[in-house]
C-alpha cells in the first residue's frame, strides 16, 4: 500500500522541519514548501493526498494560496489544514473573505501533534 503524501507549506524553517519529520514518524510521505508561490507548484507536481498551510507567509499569503488551491482543477480536491500562530477566530475571519471556502481543519500554533494527528487521519481514512 502506497503512503499518503502530505504537503508542509511553512516559512518557518524549524516548523516546517518539525511537521515534516513528526509526518514522516507516523507513516506518511512528506514534502514542504517554503510559501504559497513554490506550495503551488509541488502541489500541482505531486498531487498531494493532504495540505498544511501557514497564513503568515512572505511572497504568498496563506489566503491567497488556499484560495487558488480551491480555483485550481488540478487541486481543488485536496483537503487543507489551516496551521497557524493568528490568534483571531480563523473560521470568522475565512468566512469574510471573498471565494475562499473554509479550510477541513485548523490547528493553533503552538501545535498540538495529538490534534493534528487527528484531523490528519480522519481526513485521510
Amino acid at each position: 500500500m502506497q503512503k499518503k503524501k502530505i504537503l508542509v507549506i511553512e516559512d518557518e524553517q524549524d516548523t516546517a522541519s518539525y511537521l515534516t519529520t513528526l509526518f514522516e514518524d507516523n507513516g506518511y510521505d512528506a514534502l514542504a514548501a517554503k510559501d504559497g508561490q513554490q506550495g503551488m507548484q509541488i502541489a500541482r507536481q505531486e498531487s498531494p493526498d493532504l495540505i498544511t498551510l501557514d497564513i503568515s507567509m512572505p511572497e504568498k499569503s496563506g489566503l491567497k494560496a488556499l484560495r487558488e488551491l480551491q480555483e485550481d482543477e488540478a487541486t481543488a480536491d485536496i483537503p487543507v489544514i489551516i496551521v497557524t500562530g493568528v490568534s483571531e477566530d480563523l473560521k470568522s475571519f475565512i468566512s469574510k473573505q471573498k471565494k475562499v471556502k473554509p479550510p477541513a481543519g485548523h490547528i493553533n500554533k503552538p501545535i498540538d501533534t495529538k490534534e493534528l494527528l487527528g484531523q490528519v487521519k480522519s481526513l485521510l481514512a
